[in-house]
């Protein structure tokens, strides 16, 4: 793999209010996600920078980080600058978050995580319940959308006389290539 360009130019500090939103941003926060992340400002605190690039007038536009800086826009953030375009900057407000769910898990390596960090953290055991909770409401989701999608079938039932009429249709359709299957009552 040819070397990888660094667009990374620096690391400031701004006033959270002061980066400007990006107005293709198109993540949405829920309440359970604002207070998770709140409790992890209270046991951990502020742990992670923003990315943002800059504009032609000096300011900053998010790419992400966007909850994150409107938690409390009077506070100091850190935030990691990159030398991108615009069109670039879109592109990067589009891929970060779904290649990060492409990632998979070691679950046994998650789970000892999990229990270690769950009994220190009461922050991150609400974070996982709140997360298994949407997981069961998503497959649940996915279910009933599965079910509501089924396609069309139709079916033909032939009465037969007996078992052996049944096996000598069962057998001429077959032959003829349609898709059967004797069921008795």
């Amino acid at each position: 793999m040819p070397a990888v360009r660094n667009r990374i130019v620096r690391h400031v500090r701004v006033r959270a209010g002061d980066l400007v939103p990006h107005e293709l941003n198109p993540r949405v926060h829920s309440e359970a996600q604002r207070r998770a992340l709140e409790a992890i400002y209270e046991e951990i605190g502020f742990a992670r920078s923003l990315l943002a690039y800059p504009l032609a007038d000096g300011r900053l536009k998010l790419i992400d980080g966007h909850l994150r800086a409107s938690m409390n826009p009077d506070q100091q953030v850190d935030v990691e600058v990159l030398d991108v375009s615009d069109a670039e900057a879109r592109a990067l407000l589009l891929a970060i978050d779904p290649l990060a769910q492409l990632a998979g898990y070691d679950s046994d390596t998650l789970d000892r995580l999990r229990q270690s960090v769950e009994n220190d953290s009461a922050a991150i055991k609400s974070l996982w319940d709140v997360l298994q909770a949407a997981s069961e409401r998503t497959k649940t989701a996915v279910r009933r959308k599965d079910a509501d999608t089924l396609p069309e079938q139709y079916f033909v039932l032939i009465e037969c006389e007996d078992d052996v009429h049944q096996r000598e249709l069962l057998a001429r359709f077959h032959a003829e290539g349609l898709k059967c299957q004797a069921k008795m009552s």
